[in-house]
């Protein structure tokens, strides 16, 4: 097969799906994800243990929860290439977290975890001054055109997880412009701290934080909640309190304790499934599970 095929395929197919209404897409997406669940295998497996883990035990949250990520892939075209479009189905009833920090002249650093629609965030930030986003490049080479073209919008600027990628975030910081990552994501090795979330210890960065505290920023969690019947999504944010705590290990946990707030407002739009807990290489061994 011609090296310029996939590309040019896996694009004219997000073309398609983007001009399908969201309402079909998102209930397109549900029945796969439904029908992925369905089948016996570690996918299931660790989307049950996950929520479990958090206290949902009831075999119908996993359903839907399995739903809402389906929703979240066959979105994901629309998000990206009819934006205007998606950002007229974005409503916020408490922007005035935003407003507020915005105020303190300060820039912030905007954690969006695997929740809802993470796509949909930073291009409704946009609003409020540019806003830099960290992505990890796609495994699939030939995936990386598609979502250069598709992240890299007017006010919207991505660049890769990287030393790079971390200059150009406290560069970007310190003109007091905003920035945006994923707090959720399994750093490597050396690149995180054991940290409490929803009571079992998660390897989680520390990049987060380090910026945070090398900057003096506000923190504000946020995440996109799907509407139900296609209708959009809805913008949440929970602000860090402050003082921010220095030590790495308590900063870590007062993030993914932000973080489980902002989860438990719509927990069946959690990203389940992900492999929160896993032990990198040359990561510190798991301490004791916390009660």
């Amino acid at each position: 097969m011609h090296e310029g095929y996939c590309p040019l395929m896996f694009l004219a197919l997000f073309r398609f799906l983007a001009w399908i209404p969201l309402p079909i897409l998102h209930g397109i997406g549900n029945f796969a994800g439904r029908a992925l669940y369905a089948w016996p295998g570690r996918y299931r497996n660790r989307l049950k243990a996950n929520a479990r883990q958090a206290g949902y035990t009831d075999p119908a949250f996993a359903r839907q929860s399995a739903g809402q990520t389906g929703a979240m892939i066959f979105e994901t075209p629309k998000v990206w290439l009819r934006n205007e479009e998606c950002l007229q189905k974005v409503v916020s009833d408490d922007n005035q977290v935003v407003r507020d920090a915005l105020d303190e002249g300060r820039g912030i650093l905007y954690l969006t975890p695997h929740l809802g629609c993470f796509e949909i965030t930073a291009r409704y930030l946009i609003q409020h001054g540019p806003i830099t986003v960290m992505y990890r490049p796609p495994r699939q080479a030939f995936l990386e055109p598609i979502m250069e073209q598709a992240r890299n919008t007017s006010g919207l600027r991505a660049v890769p997880a990287t030393m790079q990628g971390v200059r150009e975030f406290v560069r970007a910081l310190k003109r007091g412009e905003a920035v945006g990552m994923l707090p959720d994501q399994v750093p490597g090795g050396g690149d995180g701290v054991w940290a409490p979330f929803f009571g079992k210890p998660a390897y989680t960065m520390t990049l987060a934080g380090k910026l945070a505290v090398q900057t003096g920023v506000a923190v504000i969690l946020t995440a996109g909640e799907r509407l139900a019947a296609g209708q959009g999504w809805r913008i949440h944010y929970v602000r860090l309190p402050e003082p921010l705590p220095t030590d790495p290990v308590a900063l870590a946990g007062a993030i993914n304790g932000a973080m489980e707030t902002l989860i438990r407002r719509f927990p069946q739009q959690y990203l389940w499934s992900y492999n929160r807990y896993k032990v990198p290489k040359e990561a510190p061994p798991r301490p004791t599970d916390a009660h």
